[in-house]
């Protein structure tokens, strides 16, 4: 076996969003001199961003005030009109602006591509001296010998999917760092090692997610209002017994960003968020938007929806979790890039100032304080019983009891204690205490099959790799996952990742794992019902590659 080669550096950072790169930028702005590496799983940067986006600036305004001027793509269409429906099947109500606390407002915001943000952000890190390295997942931790981490691994490449090595085959690089960022988004694989190995998660309760699920479309000059934002709850997810919403968002050039956020901790095993998806865009208010339109990308992703209250310890020997690694999503205001960027740069300050003070693998305990100081943990705390709100009391009662509860904390009025959360896979039940869905077929036009959708993704695997998604007990997935919950896992994917196939010959049942279609959401890993599946990194530069997302 070939030995690996190693790359000292300052800081290493575990993912190129938006956390990772504003920590890198602040890391050089403070001191030119540290050696600083991003390391992005992706293609390339932004490759496997996606959001709605509608991006509060506030962070970006404090690390780089000057973003206007500099041909940042966020920049191009602010938010001008703000508007909160709520459905039934045919019809809508408005929710008007005043009744929410002002802390909830877009005035001041911009939508466009997320993906689009972290190009530029790369750029700007770049120009710095910041080495950012696309297609080069970390795949293992490092540790010294006090079990402080001290860097990663990068993903070996070239290795067939029976553990043989082909002829190109690369052993992955030791990235050796004095402090290590781990910024791999919401549920990173890594990520789960740290909380585990360091119990992150002793004083916080779990954190719980939704999938976001999201298209681009080009639609008709007349329809488009720049700068429109729309959001929407009520129907279809009223008819499934769960929670979530919508929204459709006016960008640049006539294009408009639309998607659909279903909560995790749904109960009916029966439950097809893809399907919520597709059907939600048939209603009349939405299709007469997309009429004469064409859809041009597809692609999803787990959000964290645990709030403040789900916000692990930060800091740990020899690094940090930032960004959506930890968990920094404002659901109500269903924003987290400004909360993620601001708690990269709050661990770039620890780092920057421990490393000038000659420390390096210690815990930075200043970043962990100097966040929940912050205006992050303000802003979290003013929304913290929104979510289990409507996850306990459902979207009529759970909304308003979510907006009262907001409305006194912006006040200051009788703080009531916080709400508390149950892992999504736990709440899960059996399928023969429910009946099958039955969903209406795409029509091609409005709805598309997941197959199709896919494609749009551009999602790419090399072939003849091991399989990333990691079944643990084979015979446990027969025995729980599909006798008991019939098969959940072929219906909340969003990409036909996984099915359960009759064998002509023998007439079992079996699992199929169809790893190529991968879009890395994760919903695997969190709503598997015996958390028997687990997500690890495919090689380099496999996955989505999301255009304009």
């Amino acid at each position: 076996m070939s030995e690996r080669e190693s790359m000292p550096c300052d800081v290493v950072i575990v993912g190129g969003g938006v956390a990772g790169l504003a920590a890198a930028i602040r890391l050089k702005q403070l001191n030119d001199a540290l050696e600083v590496i991003v390391l992005e799983k992706g293609s390339e940067i932004g490759a496997h961003i996606l959001s709605g986006a509608v991006v509060d600036p506030k962070a970006l305004d404090e690390l780089l005030p000057e973003w206007r001027e500099q041909n940042c793509p966020m920049a191009e269409v602010p938010v001008t009109d703000n508007q909160h429906w709520t459905l039934t099947k045919t019809g809508k109500g408005s929710m008007p602006e005043f009744f929410l606390p002002p802390f909830m407002s877009n005035h001041g915001c911009y939508t466009g591509s997320l993906g689009n943000l972290t190009r530029w952000l790369a750029e700007q890190a770049e120009g710095l001296g910041v080495m950012v390295f696309p297609g080069f997942p970390a795949a293992e931790v490092l540790f010294d010998e006090n079990g402080a981490v001290s860097g990663v691994v990068t993903q070996d490449m070239g290795i067939a999917a029976d553990g043989s090595h082909k002829p190109d085959y690369q052993p992955g690089m030791e990235i050796l760092a004095k402090y290590t960022f781990f910024a791999e988004g919401a549920r990173g694989n890594l990520t789960k090692q740290m909380k585990a190995k360091f119990d992150l998660e002793a004083d916080c309760q779990p954190q719980v997610y939704g999938l976001g699920i999201k298209e681009l479309w080009d639609i008709d000059p007349a329809k488009h209002v720049p700068g429109r934002v729309i959001h929407t709850q009520g129907w279809p997810l009223s008819e499934s017994d769960t929670w979530g919403g919508g929204f459709l968002y006016h960008q640049a050039n006539n294009q408009v960003a639309l998607g659909f956020v279903t909560a995790l901790d749904y109960k009916n095993p029966y439950v097809r968020p893809y399907q919520e998806f597709q059907r939600w865009k048939h209603h009349p208010e939405i299709a007469a938007i997309l009429e004469g339109g064409k859809r041009v990308a597809y692609g999803a992703r787990a959000i964290n929806e645990g709030g403040w209250q789900s916000v692990p310890q930060l800091a740990f020997p020899g690094g940090a979790l930032i960004g959506c690694a930890a968990g920094f999503v404002n659901v109500p205001r269903i924003k987290g890039s400004h909360t993620a960027m601001k708690s990269g740069m709050l661990a770039a300050e620890a780092a920057a100032a421990a490393i000038g003070d000659g420390k390096e693998k210690t815990e930075l305990a200043d970043y962990d304080t100097s966040l929940r100081a912050s205006w992050v943990a303000k802003e979290l705390k003013q929304v913290q019983n929104a979510e289990p709100a409507v996850a306990k009391y459902g979207a009529d009662f759970g909304t308003i009891l979510a907006g009262i509860d907001m409305w006194m904390r912006y006040l200051k009025i009788g703080l009531p204690i916080s709400m508390k959360h149950h892992r999504d896979y736990e709440a899960l039940q059996r399928a023969d205490l429910y009946k099958p869905i039955d969903y209406p077929k795409p029509d091609g036009v409005l709805s598309f099959d997941r197959l199709t959708n896919v494609a749009f993704s551009f999602t790419n695997h090399a072939e003849d790799q091991p399989c990333h998604l990691k079944l643990k007990d084979p015979e446990l997935q027969y025995t729980s996952e599909y006798e008991v919950y019939a098969g959940p896992s072929q219906r909340y994917c969003p990409a036909g990742v996984y099915e359960w196939l009759k064998d002509e010959d023998t007439g079992e049942m079996k699992f199929q794992i169809n790893s190529q279609n991968c879009v890395h959401c994760k919903t695997c890993d969190i709503k598997d019902p015996n958390q028997n599946i687990e997500w690890t990194t495919p090689e380099g530069g496999g996955g989505p590659n999301y255009p304009n997302m």
